[in-house]
C-alpha cells in the first residue's frame, strides 16, 4: 500500500467526476497525514501532470482538462487556508508566470511551498506583463523574482523577461517544462538559476544567496545566432506561412475538401503550432526542440485516429515557404525523415 499514491487516485476520482468537495477532503485528510508540502507536490501535481498525459492519449477532453484544472486549484485554496500560520523568516519571492503563460497551476504551488518554508511571497498568477511586472518589482524590492512557464513557445517571451527583470538588480530564478528537462535554456539564457520543481527551488533559496545579475544586456547578446534575422522573419510571416501552407494542404490532401468547419479551424490551429514551435527552435537555435514537438503531435494525432504521416506534406510545403532560411531548412529536414521512416 502506498498512501500517497492512494491519495492520488481519490483526487483524480474526484475531479474527474466534478466533486469538487470530494477533491477538498481528499486533500485535507491527506495534508493530516503526511503534511501540506507532500499534498501540494506529490499529489496536486501527479494529478495535474496526469492531466496533460491523459489529454495526449485522447482519454480527456479539453473541457474535462479545464474542469479538472480549476478543481485542483481549488484543492489549493483549501490547503492554503488550512496551512499552519508562519511568520516570514526569510527572504522576499515574487513569483509570476511570463506574458502570454496560462498555466499558473505550478506557479502557484511554487508559491503555497515557499510560504510554508517561511518565505513571505507575492504570487502574480498567470500571464503578467513584463512592463506590469517591473513596475512592481521596483515598488516592493523583492529579493528573488521566479518566472515559470511551461510552454516551450513562451521561452523568447520568458528569455526577455528575464532579462529586463535582471536589468531592475533582482536576480531571477526559472522554472517549468519550457526551460527543458535539465533547465537548458535557463543556461542559455543566463539565467540566475534554475530548479526543476518547487521542492528544489525553495531548498535552494533556503540554502544559497543568488548572485546579482550581470549588468544589463539584450537577448541578442546570449544568443547572437539571431543576428541571421530568421527567427525574427518567421515571426512576422507567421500568419502568410500558415495561409499559404494551409492552401498547399489542400491540393496535396484531396481529403481536406470534405472537412467540416471545425475540422478546418483545428487544421489552421495545428499549422499555427508547428510554425510557432519552429519560430522558437529558431530562437533557441536547437533542432531537438522541433523535432520533439513533431514527434508528440504525430502522437496526438495517432490516438485521435489521424496518421501521423499528414506531418510529411505539411513540414515539405513550410520548407518550401521558408527555402531561404538555413537553420529553418535544417531543422524542418529532420522531423521529416523521422515521419517518413514510419511509413
Amino acid at each position: 500500500m502506498n498512501p500517497v499514491a492512494d491519495a492520488v487516485d481519490a483526487l483524480w476520482e474526484a475531479a474527474l467526476r466534478g466533486d469538487e468537495y470530494g477533491a477538498t477532503d481528499a486533500v485535507l485528510d491527506a495534508a493530516g497525514e503526511h503534511g501540506h508540502e507532500v499534498v501540494l507536490l506529490d499529489v496536486i501535481g501527479a494529478v495535474q501532470k496526469r492531466v496533460g498525459q491523459e489529454w495526449a492519449a485522447n482519454r480527456i477532453s479539453v473541457a474535462q482538462e479545464h474542469a479538472i484544472t480549476a478543481i485542483n486549484d481549488r484543492a489549493v485554496t483549501a490547503l492554503s487556508i488550512t496551512r499552519p500560520r508562519r511568520k516570514p523568516e526569510h527572504g522576499r519571492v515574487t513569483v509570476a508566470c511570463v506574458d502570454g503563460e496560462w498555466h499558473a497551476l505550478p506557479a502557484r504551488l511554487l508559491a503555497e511551498v515557499l510560504a510554508l518554508r517561511g518565505f513571505a511571497v507575492d504570487y502574480l498568477g498567470a500571464q503578467v506583463p513584463t512592463p506590469h511586472l517591473i513596475t512592481y518589482l521596483h515598488r516592493t524590492g523583492p529579493d528573488v523574482v521566479a518566472l515559470s512557464s511551461s510552454i516551450a513557445t513562451r521561452l523568447p517571451v520568458a528569455h526577455s523577461t528575464m532579462t529586463a527583470c535582471q536589468a531592475t538588480g533582482v536576480p531571477v530564478m526559472v522554472g517549468g517544462a519550457a526551460f527543458g528537462a535539465d533547465g537548458v535554456y535557463a543556461r542559455r539564457f543566463g539565467a540566475n538559476a534554475w530548479a526543476a520543481d518547487a521542492r528544489s527551488a525553495a531548498d535552494m533559496l533556503l540554502s544559497q544567496t543568488l548572485p546579482v545579475p550581470n549588468p544589463p544586456h539584450q537577448p541578442v547578446d546570449d544568443l547572437p545566432h539571431l543576428a541571421d534575422q530568421e527567427y525574427t522573419l518567421v515571426t512576422r510571416t507567421a500568419r502568410d506561412l500558415v495561409r499559404s501552407v494551409y492552401r498547399g494542404l489542400e491540393d496535396r490532401v484531396p481529403a481536406m475538401a470534405s472537412y467540416s468547419d471545425e475540422q478546418r479551424q483545428r487544421t489552421a490551429e495545428d499549422l499555427a503550432h508547428i510554425v510557432d514551435y519552429l519560430a522558437t527552435a529558431l530562437y533557441v537555435d536547437d533542432d531537438s526542440l522541433f523535432v520533439e514537438f513533431v514527434s508528440w503531435t504525430g502522437a496526438v494525432l495517432n490516438a485521435r485516429g489521424v496518421p501521423a504521416q499528414v506531418l510529411e506534406p505539411t513540414l515539405d510545403l513550410l520548407a518550401a515557404q521558408l527555402r531561404d532560411f538555413p537553420r529553418a531548412q535544417r531543422m524542418l529536414a529532420l522531423p521529416r525523415l523521422s515521419v517518413q521512416s514510419v511509413n
